[in-house]
Formats: structure tokens, sequence, C-alpha cells
């Protein structure tokens, strides 16, 4: 048993509250089969026509070169990657989605007994994810357990920094309402983890699969392999 003591959790999503599966084998296809037609019936909205300049200008394609924006983004999302305008595009068509009871957000049973109690406690939680914070909050508020966001104080996502930036963690660190030093991080990349650690934060691994790469950082195998005890 690992135990801490802490007034803020800071965690991330996929493979510590969330199976990477459901993100790559049900959110990640879905916004890809999605992504042609809500561009052509949204382009002009506020909020997405935003985003789409954003690819626009990180790729040098005529802002209303529908098709061209698209097949950008449906590239990005076939490479996994981390970019603010994918994101926040990807968590509008998750809202429809979520919305439509297309799917539900996975939570694995030992994150929501563990939030759960850590919430209880008094303790602050607060997400972390390279998903945009609508996304989040999309994830967390239509759960296989129900709507979860009443336990989260904040969420955190790229607009904050990369994930394996210590500068992203100081930046967190800011916004809390505790130090680093009274923050637990829990996440199962080493990277980010290290991170963490960097900017002063206690930290936990969480390592669900075999052959993970693991550092100099306590590993968990589930949420019921940490004791967490609130601390002022």
């Amino acid at each position: 048993m690992i135990s801490l003591r802490a007034a803020c959790l800071l965690t991330d999503i996929e493979g510590t509250t969330t199976d990477i599966a459901f993100v790559h084998r049900v959110l990640f296809p879905y916004a890809l089969r999605h992504m042609a037609e809500f561009v052509v019936a949204h382009a002009e909205e506020p909020a997405v026509r935003e985003q789409l300049d954003v690819v626009a200008e990180m790729t040098g394609c005529n802002p209303q070169a529908l098709e061209k924006l698209v097949d950008h983004l449906e590239e990005w999302i076939d490479e996994d990657r981390k970019v603010t305008p994918l994101k926040a595009l990807q968590g509008m068509i998750w809202r429809e989605g979520y919305a439509s009871g297309a799917f539900t957000g996975h939570i694995y049973p030992d994150a929501h007994a563990g939030l759960q109690r850590w919430y209880e406690a008094g303790i602050r939680i607060y997400v972390y994810s390279s998903g945009s914070v609508a996304a989040q909050k999309l994830l967390y508020g239509h759960s296989d357990f129900g709507d979860l966001t009443p336990w989260f104080s904040g969420y955190f996502d790229t607009t904050s920094g990369g994930k394996k930036d210590a500068a992203s963690y100081v930046r967190i660190a800011k916004a809390l309402p505790a130090d680093a030093g009274r923050t637990v991080f829990l996440s199962d990349v080493l990277e980010e983890l290290d991170a963490a650690a960097q900017a002063g934060m206690q930290t936990v691994q969480l390592v669900r699969a075999d052959g993970m790469d693991t550092g100099r950082h306590p590993v968990a195998h589930s949420f019921d392999d940490i004791s967490l005890e609130a601390t002022p």
C-alpha cells in the first residue's frame, strides 16, 4: 500500500482512470467517422470556426478549404497528435455522441471507488489530460457510473503546456489551492511523472499492463493500492 498525505490530487485520464482502449477503440473512431460531416455542418459557428482557423494557420491551408482542413484533422487522429484544435473539435463531436447515448465514458471500478473515497475525505481533485477540458468533462459527466463531475475541482489540458514538460506542472501548481509538495499526481506515463516530480509534486505511477516502463516513482496496479490522507 502506498500511503501519502495530500491536499490536492491531480490525475491523468488514459491508462489511469480510463482504459486506453476506450479512447482508441471508441472515441477516436467516432470522431474520425463524423469529422467531415461535423465540420461541414458547423464550420460557420464561432467556436468551430476559431479552431478551423488555427488548423489552417498550422498547415498553411486556405481557411475556407474545408475538405483540406478535414484531411489534416483526420490524419492527426490517425497519428494520435496532441494538437489543441483537434482536441477541441473532437470534444465537440464527442458531446453529440454522449448526448445521443452512442457511448458512455469508461472508468475503471477501482478508480471510481478511489476518487469517491478521496473526494469524501476532503481532498481536492483535479484532472490533467491531453484531451480538451470539454472532453474531460464529457467523459466524467457521462461515465459508466453516471455524472462524476461534482467530485472534481478543476481541469487542465494542453493549453497549460505539454504533459512531459515540468513547466506545465509548475504552472498548474500555481493554480491549485495547495503547493506542489502537497499535491499528488497520478499517471501511467513515466515521462509525465518525471516532469511532475521536477515541479515538486508527489507522484504515483499506475501500471495496469505488463511490460510498462517504470522508474523511481511508487507503482500502483490500481487505485486500491493507494491510501491518501487529507492534509490542510
